[in-house]
C-alpha cells in the first residue's frame, strides 16, 4: 500500500539525510518535492498545502538550517506531521475505537456507496469484535435493494461467526433494522452491526433512508466505508456524508491496492473524523484498527513491529513456541515444523506485506523485491512429496530420492537440491543461535551460493 507515494518520500528524504547541513533553499526544494508526490497521491491539493506548510515552519521553528546532520530531525518532523494527518498519534490511557455502550446491543451502523465494500466491511468488523472483544455479534441485512446483497451477507457473515438477521428484499429497510435490533435485544447480543444500502452516487433518497434508520435503532456509532482506491473522489463522497448524516469515522476499504494513499492522507483533514479501521486484503481476517503513527513509519520505510508483533500473537500458540525451543535446542527441527512456520507466516498476510514491517527491509530495500508466492507453494508441495523420515532427516535424501520428491512435487530436481541447500543452512544457522553464538552470515551466503 502506499508505494509510490513512500518511494517518492523515501527519496526526498534520503537525499535530505545525505546533506552535512541544510540551508533554506535545501528545506524549500524538499519541501517542492514532498508537495508534488503528495499531488500525485490525490492528496487534496488544501491539505498538501497545510502539511508542507506546517513541516517548514517546524524545520525552521527547531532550527535544522545550519545545524550537523539534520536529516534525521527532517525525518522526524515529516513522520510527526504525517500521523497528525490521519489521525494523531495515541492518546495515553484513551480508548480510540468504537464507543460500547452500557447497555448491550452496541448498535455500530454502516454506510457508503455501492461497490465500496460495505457488506464485505461488515463481516470484517464482526469477526473483528468477536475475535478481540470475545463480542456476541449479530448483522442485519438492510441492503435490500442491490442483487445478491442479502445472500452475500447470509454468507460472510457465517463466516464471520455472526449471526445474521434477514428478512429477504421485499421488507422496507427501516423495519428491517428495528425488527433486528429487538431480536439482537432478545437474544442477548453484545454488538448489532447494520448494513445498510448504497448507490452508485451520492443521492437524497439515499441519505433519507440512512437518516430514518439511523433515527429508528439510535447506532451507538455510524462509520462510513470509503473505497480507498477511489483516491480524491472518497474524500468528495466522506464530505458529502458528513453534511447529511454525521458520521464518527471511516473504514477505509482496499486499503491494500491502495499505491498512491489520497484518500487515507486527505479524510481526516477535510471531514475530521478519524480513520478507525482499514481492509488490507479480501480474506475477512485481513481487517485491522488503523494506526496513524505505525501507517507514517510504513510510508517512511520504518517498518511497523507492533503490528507485525499483534499479527505473530495471533497465529501463534504459545505452547507450540516452546515446543519449537525445545527442538532448536535440541537440533531436532526438521521440514514438517519449518513447514508449519511457513504456514502461520502465510496466515499473517502477503509475505510482501509480512516483510515491509521489518525495519531495514521496509522502503528502498523492498521496493525491487518481488515475492512470488507461488514459490512458497512449491516449497510446499516439495515437503509433502517426502516421507515422514525424510522430513525428519534430510540428509538420507540421496539422488534416487530426489528424482522421485521432484517428480511428485512437479517440480525438478535442481529445485529440490535449492530446498534442501537452503534448508540445511537456515539449520545451521538456529543452531548457532540456540548454543547463544553470532552466526557468520557471510560464510553462510558463500557456501549458500
Amino acid at each position: 500500500m502506499f508505494d509510490a507515494l513512500s518511494e517518492k518520500l523515501q527519496a526526498t528524504l534520503g537525499d535530505v539525510r545525505q546533506r552535512g547541513t541544510l540551508s533554506e533553499g535545501d528545506i524549500d526544494a524538499a519541501m517542492r518535492e514532498i508537495r508534488l508526490a503528495l499531488l500525485e497521491a490525490d492528496v487534496n491539493f488544501k491539505v498538501v498545502r497545510q502539511f508542507t506548510s506546517q513541516v517548514k515552519e517546524r524545520c525552521m521553528a527547531e532550527e535544522v538550517v545550519g545545524k550537523l546532520n539534520p536529516g534525521q530531525q527532517v525525518v522526524k518532523i515529516v513522520g510527526e506531521e504525517l500521523t497528525n494527518l490521519m489521525g494523531g498519534p495515541p492518546t495515553p490511557g484513551s480508548s480510540a475505537g468504537l464507543a460500547f455502550s452500557p447497555r448491550p446491543p452496541t448498535v455500530v451502523l454502516l454506510a457508503g456507496l455501492q461497490g465500496s465494500g460495505k457488506t464485505t466491511a461488515t463481516a470484517k468488523l464482526a469477526r473483528y469484535l468477536r475475535e478481540q472483544n470475545s463480542s456476541s455479534v449479530a448483522v442485519a441485512a438492510c441492503d435490500v435493494y442491490r442483487p445478491a446483497a442479502v445472500e452475500q451477507l447470509v454468507k460472510v457473515g457465517a463466516q464471520a461467526g455472526a449471526t445474521v438477521y434477514e428478512k429477504g428484499t421485499d421488507s422496507d429497510p427501516v423495519e428491517i433494522a428495528k425488527w433486528a435490533l429487538d431480536r439482537a435485544r432478545e437474544e442477548g447480543k453484545d454488538v448489532l452491526i447494520v448494513d445498510t444500502s448504497g448507490r452508485l452516487h451520492v443521492d437524497a433518497e439515499l441519505m433519507d433512508e440512512l437518516v430514518r434508520i439511523r433515527d429508528a435503532v439510535k447506532p451507538t456509532d455510524v462509520l462510513l466505508v470509503v473505497d480507498a482506491m477511489t483516491g480524491q473522489d472518497a474524500v468528495n463522497v466522506a464530505e458529502s456524508f458528513a453534511e447529511a448524516v454525521q458520521f464518527d469515522g471511516v473504514v477505509m476499504s482496499k486499503l491494500d491496492g491502495d499505491a498512491r494513499g489520497g484518500a487515507a492522507l486527505s479524510v481526516k483533514a477535510v471531514t475530521g473524523k478519524p480513520i478507525l479501521f482499514a481492509s488490507t486484503g479480501e480474506k475477512l481476517d485481513q481487517f485491522e484498527r488503523f494506526h496513524p503513527d505505525r501507517m507514517a513509519q510504513r510510508i517512511l520505510g520504518m517498518g511497523d513491529v507492533m503490528t507485525l508483533i499483534e499479527k505473530a500473537e495471533r497465529e501463534l500458540d504459545e505452547d507450540e513456541a516452546r515446543e519449537m525451543e525445545r527442538k532448536l535446542r535440541r537440533n531436532e527441527f526438521g521440514l514438517d515444523d519449518f513447514l508449519d512456520q511457513l504456514k502461520m507466516v502465510r496466515k499473517m498476510g502477503p509475505l510482501s506485506s509480512v516483510l515491509g514491517m521489518i525495519p531495514g527491509l521496509a522502503g528502498h530495500q523492498m521496493s525491487n523485491m518481488k515475492v512470488d508466492e507461488r514459490e512458497l507453494d512449491r516449497i510446499q508441495a516439495i515437503v509433502l512429496s517426502m516421507t515422514p523420515a525424510e522430513r525428519r532427516k534430510p540428509e538420507i535424501i540421496n539422488g534416487s530420492r530426489r528424482l522421485r520428491i521432484a517428480r511428485g512435487s512437479g517440480t525438478n530436481v535442481q529445485q529440490v537440491n535449492r530446498l534442501i541447500k537452503q534448508f540445511g543452512q537456515m539449520r545451521k544457522v538456529m543452531r548457532q543461535v540456540g548454543r547463544g553464538k553470532m552466526p557468520d552470515f557471510g560464510a553462510l551466503m558463500r557456501s549458500a551460493r
